[in-house]
């Protein structure tokens, strides 16, 4: 069990690097209280083994006309809807948003 855990703690370190790396930020881990830090946004990554969530978004991406992007949007009954929270794809995101290496020397 203990070996578990390390195992878990270390993929998830490994992942949270990759998606680092991937949009630009920096891999700070518990240093900073975040996980990813980044001009435009302060980033918190989770790995699990499954994730609620995928039926969404894999219900979002079937349903989804041509040139169009899937999101999902869950809301938690008796919170505010201002608090809903917005998912996508990270290559939708990389899409719009590319690799925001904003404040970089070319």
């Amino acid at each position: 069990m203990v070996h578990q855990a390390i195992r878990n703690k270390r993929q998830g370190k490994a992942i949270q690097k990759k998606i680092a790396v991937r949009l630009g930020g920096k891999n700070v881990g518990t240093i900073e209280g975040q996980d990813i830090d980044h001009p435009v946004f302060s980033g918190e990554v989770k790995h699990r083994k499954s994730f609620a969530g995928d039926k969404f978004m894999e219900q979002a991406v079937k349903n989804c006309p041509n040139g169009k992007v899937p999101i999902v949007i869950v809301h938690t009954l008796n919170k505010r809807l201002d608090d809903a929270l917005v998912m996508m794809k990270l290559t939708d995101w990389e899409e719009w948003y590319g690799k925001l290496k904003i404040g970089e020397k070319k």
